[in-house]
């Protein structure tokens, strides 16, 4: 990171109880470069103040609202006020809160999904150009060393031409989170579409899948034919979705992601065949990645090996044989995060090729997959022209 002192880190949403906050603390403090030492961790001021109890921060730095925390940080001097906050609520926050920081002088770290809408993202774009701030967007899996590591291999060329793109992300929890039945409420909040939006499986969890293929191959998607299913009936919004997609450049694909795929836990896994070679990556066994050709046996490569690329070196925190995972993956995000904060602060130029986490611009593209997909499945399986800009 390269500055004489740790990044002090606030954070809104992700008190008692939450899962993600808590994986976001661990993540940002692995490589002992960040500190939170403010924040408001839920819209219950009672909460917060109990989270910070529980986080052994200052009370003085817990806060009853986020507008609150962005006016008294702001207030504070330099040396005293965070350097950036981590944005960890619900989607339809995300955009309020975002704006709220960065006109407030601070940097951005936001949990996935963008927004609540992709007009809402290219608003946030806009902001973010202005202010010159840096905001990152916690899509984790792009974390993972292997994940770099086939990147490298669609840029040097080793697969040849991509041809097809085969992205999947199955789960099969939400075949059992059934809604209540005595009063109706709804048990999980992503299938509220006040809250989180238009989708819930593609907005939850198939971004990844997108967001995965568009990392490793760097191709964009021209035109999409979705169908969305509701399996569990009651539930408002999708819980499977299957989409057929043209890339740009000629490449076609397919994106699944589906929360009713009984005994699936969390099998996001990504195959990229080429004209040379092909690819295949297992979030669940992230550790590998397989190189496989028609006139050969599949080649596994390893994490933590030096025969891999710098990428991949530069992710990794332990030696081979040594398995890395989930947490390691998102402190990757922060990691490459902070050394961008960091280098502003100092008033060191950005590096030619830049820095190596998802973007607001990465946000807009996962937004205009969500909106597209929901487009298309509405107009019966239709293809649709995916948005630019």
């Amino acid at each position: 990171m390269k500055l004489n002192r740790k990044l002090r880190m606030g954070m809104v949403g992700g008190g008692r109880g939450a899962f993600i906050g808590a994986v976001h603390r661990m993540a940002a403090r692995l490589d002992g470069e960040i500190d939170l030492v403010a924040g408001c961790f839920s819209s219950d001021p009672k909460k917060s103040k109990l989270s910070g109890e529980d986080f052994f921060l200052d009370p003085s730095r817990v806060y009853a609202t986020y507008e609150e925390m962005a006016q008294k940080e702001a207030a504070l001097p330099p040396d005293q006020r965070i350097d950036f906050v981590s944005i960890v609520t619900r989607n339809n926050t995300h955009f309020a809160v975002a704006k709220t920081f960065l006109e407030a002088g601070f940097h951005v770290v936001c949990d996935k999904p963008l927004c609540f809408t992709r007009k809402e993202g290219l608003k946030l774009r806009e902001i973010v150009r202005k202010t010159g701030k840096v905001f990152a967007l916690t899509h984790n899996y792009t974390g993972y060393p292997m994940v770099k590591e086939a990147r490298e291999w669609v840029r040097t060329g080793k697969l040849g031409k991509i041809l097809k793109i085969v992205a999947e992300y199955p789960q099969g929890y939400a075949i059992t989170a059934l809604e209540s039945a005595k009063d109706g409420s709804i048990s999980n909040w992503r299938m509220d579409p006040s809250v989180s939006g238009v989708s819930n499986c593609m907005g939850d969890i198939g971004t990844h899948a997108h967001n995965l293929a568009r990392y490793i191959t760097g191709l964009e998607i021209d035109e999409i034919c979705a169908e969305l299913s509701t399996f569990i009936p009651g539930r408002p919004l999708d819980d499977d979705g299957n989409c057929l997609v043209r890339f740009t450049g000629g490449a076609k694909g397919i994106i699944y992601a589906s929360q009713i795929s009984n005994g699936d836990e969390n099998n996001l896994n990504i195959r990229v065949y080429g004209t040379k070679g092909s690819l295949e990556w297992h979030q669940e066994n992230p550790n590998e990645l397989v190189f496989k050709r028609a006139d050969a046996p599949p080649v596994v490569h390893r994490r933590g090996n030096s025969y891999l690329s710098a990428a991949a070196q530069g992710a990794t925190r332990t030696p081979f044989a040594h398995p890395e995972g989930f947490i390691e993956a998102f402190a990757n995000v922060y990691r490459a995060a902070a050394t961008a904060i960091a280098d502003q602060i100092a008033g060191r130029k950005a590096p030619k090729n830049g820095y190596d986490f998802p973007t607001v611009d990465d946000g807009i593209a996962g937004m205009a997959f969500i909106e597209s997909v929901v487009k298309s499945s509405k107009a019966g399986a239709k293809w649709v022209k995916f948005p630019t800009a």
